[in-house]
């Protein structure tokens, strides 16, 4: 599979240039005009770099930066600022912001297209293979598949949200994740409309599909929930 790169910004033909040279190199692009797309396509679409403008519609580059280096979850993707902005406070700023690397406007597309290459020869290899598969208590839970088993090979149906919900439980075993942590992580910009009681509706009919296995998820009183990390280590296994 062909690496992914989510491009972010408000200039149409710059876009299509650069999405054009990607392309042409084999990668599979994504595109974004706008900081609330780009945070969507973020999480939706599991980049494996971001090019980002800093000047958007919305919200700074700056500020969607920072929002993917804080997050566990999408930390680890490498982020390559593209702005007409070259002063040396503007570098500055990105760099403590967590860009990865900074391309100044006008640049060379074929010189942009090596910084791609050479960005993810160096993360790529850091990351878990994409057949990884988590392993909690007695389930066995694929990420890229989104399904779930059992390690007696019987198969568990759940809807997206219920995966959704037991995968950012899984992700970080043995961490307590609060109900407002739960609605942010996975009802995003619907999150004001759901309330903690629907948070425990949900995680009981989850529990309720996991069976025997649902003692994985606990419940801290008065807080929220964890995920139970099997008595082996949690591993990735093929």
């Amino acid at each position: 599979m062909s690496a992914k790169v989510l491009i972010v910004d408000d200039e149409i033909d710059l876009v299509g240039l650069v999405r054009y040279n990607l392309e042409k190199e084999g990668f599979t692009v994504l595109t974004a005009y706008d900081g609330k797309t780009a945070v969507g396509h973020i999480k939706s679409f599991q980049p494996d770099l971001l090019i980002l403008d800093l000047m958007l519609p919305d919200m700074s580059g700056f500020q969607i930066c920072q929002h993917i280096k804080a997050d566990p979850r999408t930390k680890v993707i490498p982020v390559i600022m593209l702005t007409a902005r070259s002063s040396e406070n503007d570098r500055v700023s990105g760099f403590e912001a967590g860009a990865d690397d900074y391309v100044v406007k006008p640049f060379s597309p074929k010189e942009l297209v090596l910084r791609v290459k050479a960005m993810l020869g160096r993360t790529l290899v850091q990351r878990p293979p994409e057949t990884a598969k988590i392993v909690l208590g007695d389930l066995i839970i694929h990420p890229k598949g989104h399904h779930v088993e059992t390690l007696q090979g019987e198969a568990i149906t759940l809807s997206s949200l219920e995966f959704k919900l037991l995968m950012t439980l899984a992700s970080q075993p043995n961490a307590v994740k609060t109900r407002e942590q739960l609605i942010a992580d996975i009802w995003e910009d619907d999150g004001e409309n759901i309330s903690d009681r629907a948070v425990d509706t949900h995680i009981k009919r989850l529990r309720q599909k996991l069976g025997a296995s649902r003692n994985v998820i606990e419940t801290i009183r008065g807080v929220g929930y964890r995920a139970i990390a099997s008595k082996e280590p949690l591993a990735s296994v093929r």
